[in-house]
């Protein structure tokens, strides 16, 4: 029987030291992936010359109505969104059409503002990606995709060319999981993550432009479709 015992003790003490040994090394994982993307904010020089190339952007955007029409009661627009390419508001980077129930459309973006410190000209750059689409008829999170969550934009396909393509990817699907953690925003000078929605009524035979302000917020602007 004491032998039975002894074996046991000595069965569960290598299973202990093994567990023990996967969670080591989980972490040291996390770890190094964590210390990879500090590294790539803080460090790399190529990241802080490509947020620094960043200009002043006045439009970003556009959108209009394709047809609006009634189904059983309801009213279904169908819309162009338009993605527009940083430096020629002209040029379309990315167009998608939606079918969404109301007149009444939102357009979710996600807004990064890096300080002063992060940008080797000394000025304040900022990164707009389009979220999402959705009516007030639909919750948000049910919205339709307008740029794939985590993967790199269209309209910045080319901003961290001189990256390597794994360094590409860390920082854009890194990026916005440091908007919870604000100790880490003020390290990087990272001033803000954060949600703008902006929204308008719909009509056929106008184009809204999503234009932003010297303080970076969005704001539609409805003009007339030539």
């Amino acid at each position: 029987m004491a032998e039975k015992r002894t074996a046991r003790k000595i069965i569960l003490y290598i299973a202990a030291f093994v567990f023990l040994g996967v969670l080591l090394y989980a972490g040291r994982g996390w770890f190094y992936g964590a210390q990879t993307i500090h590294e790539l904010l803080t460090e790399n020089k190529h990241l802080k010359g490509a947020i620094s190339n960043l200009t002043q952007e006045e439009q970003i955007g556009y959108a209009k109505v394709i047809s609006q029409e009634h189904q059983d009661g309801k009213l279904f627009s169908t819309i162009r969104f338009v993605e527009t390419a940083r430096n020629d508001r002209l040029k379309k980077v990315l167009e998608k059409d939606y079918r969404i129930e109301g007149d009444i459309i939102h357009f979710d973006a996600l807004i990064i503002k890096f300080g002063e410190k992060m940008v080797m000209d000394g000025k304040k750059k900022a990164l707009y990606l389009w979220r999402r689409v959705y009516s007030e008829n639909t919750a948000p999170e049910k919205g339709l995709v307008i740029e794939e969550p985590d993967k790199e934009p269209q309209r910045y396909s080319d901003l961290l060319k001189l990256l390597p393509v794994k360094e590409r990817n860390l920082f854009w699907t890194s990026i916005w999981e440091l908007a919870n953690e604000p100790d880490k925003l003020k390290e990087y000078d990272i001033e803000a993550i954060y949600g703008n929605v902006v929204y308008s009524k719909l009509k056929e035979g106008f184009i809204y432009a999503f234009k932003i302000t010297p303080s970076g917020q969005l704001y539609p602007e409805t003009e007339p479709e030539m």
